[in-house]
């Protein structure tokens, strides 16, 4: 593993230097093309790989290898899980409530609860800014989940919010609210719930509502529309086995959206101020919250990390399956964004996408072993 990450690394500094080397776009988006073909390898009739970069001079995206559907081919009408990149879109929710006066930053999140929940506390409430910014005290996953539920496919999906309100019930943080970082998907998923039962109606409903038709993505839901059904990609596994797209109706608000390479796109311009919608106030407030984190240099934000080195400072999210792998992320300071998507669960999950778009941004970057930041999920059972 040591020497393909070598391999692959070396491989991304050779042909970032024609992405960053001007506007000749066909030999830009050739060389994308090239650093996929080479991280895919020999599984291309098996899985495939989308790579974007978005710039003031615009877009450019390549594919290589398969969607893993006979007869459908990789393009921007792709249909993905981005799974955790759901977490951004669950703190612009927060966001948006928040300057809509229907929430407040500081409100114990037990305040949109069911009254019969007891929140265990560690020295005080567990806010709603807390779970946005990662510092809740709450763990990545819940203890409760079936037995082995990383490598059963349809385990996830009895897990309901009556489950997580059990698991909550006999949790005791272990940390003081807002004072220590820690990834997780129990406290988005939280957030998610408390957020949809302020304003009555289901996450996805809000999830609509507030962010989907406000940024003009039409292909960005949970239940998958139609159309995304036709161009949804078949997720693999780590034995390059297909897999099914997660379920998991307990913790929707931490990473429940699928999404199109289109929409994912979209997500990024407006994420860059590339282009203007109603939620560029909320957008930017986003990476204002600033949280340290164990790695050096990365911060996190609202949903978002942040991470600098050498002159440059790369606002980013991935998403991570059993089955899929994606990286979104942008320069605050070049404003050269990059998207990296995998059909395919790549581990460890920075070596296929998120040090390949970090390199897409700039080919400096030396973003430090990034995986420290996430409990490894297969590793829980």
């Amino acid at each position: 593993m040591s020497n393909r990450r070598e391999f692959l690394l070396s491989s991304i500094a050779t042909g970032i230097a024609v992405l960053s080397g001007g506007c000749a776009t066909a030999p830009e988006i050739e060389s994308i093309r090239a650093l996929l073909r080479q991280t895919v390898g020999t599984n291309e009739k098996i899985i495939g790989m989308v790579g974007v970069v978005v710039d003031d001079s615009g877009t450019r995206s390549a594919t290589f290898g398969s969607s893993g559907v006979q007869g459908l081919a990789l393009n921007n009408n792709t249909a993905i899980e981005i799974m955790s990149i759901t977490k951004v879109l669950t703190a612009l929710i927060l966001v948006d409530m928040e300057r809509r006066g229907e929430v407040a930053f500081d409100d114990p999140v037990a305040k949109y609860l069911p009254a019969s929940l007891k929140l265990h506390e560690n020295g005080g409430p567990i806010t709603l800014l807390d779970l946005a910014s990662y510092t809740s005290g709450l763990p990545n996953m819940p203890d409760n989940l079936p037995p082995h539920w990383w490598d059963n496919s349809n385990a996830l999906a009895e897990y309901t919010e009556n489950k997580l309100y059990e698991f909550l019930m006999s949790y005791m943080p272990k940390y003081k609210p807002g004072t220590h970082y820690e990834y997780t998907n129990v406290g988005f998923g939280l957030l998610g719930i408390a957020l949809a039962r302020r304003a009555g109606k289901s996450y996805e409903e809000l999830l609509i509502e507030r962010v989907c038709k406000p940024l003009g993505l039409s292909q960005t839901r949970i239940t998958l529309t139609e159309d995304m059904q036709k161009h949804m990609v078949q997720p693999h596994n780590l034995a390059l086995k297909p897999w099914p797209l997660w379920n998991c109706p307990g913790l929707t608000g931490a990473g429940a959206a699928r999404s199109s390479i289109r929409d994912v796109i979209q997500f990024l311009k407006v994420s860059m101020r590339l282009k203007h919608t109603p939620l560029d106030t909320a957008m930017a407030r986003l990476i204002e919250t600033r949280k340290p984190t164990p790695v050096a240099g990365t911060q996190a934000a609202l949903g978002w990390y942040i991470t600098a080195s050498n002159d440059n400072e790369i606002v980013w999210k991935t998403g991570l399956s059993n089955g899929c792998n994606i990286f979104i992320g942008y320069s605050t300071r070049s404003r050269r964004g990059a998207i990296v998507f995998s059909n395919f669960i790549w581990q460890p999950i920075d070596e296929g996408t998120t040090k390949m778009g970090m390199k897409m941004i700039d080919p400096r970057f030396d973003p430090g072993n990034l995986t420290s930041l996430y409990v490894p999920v297969s590793s829980i059972d």
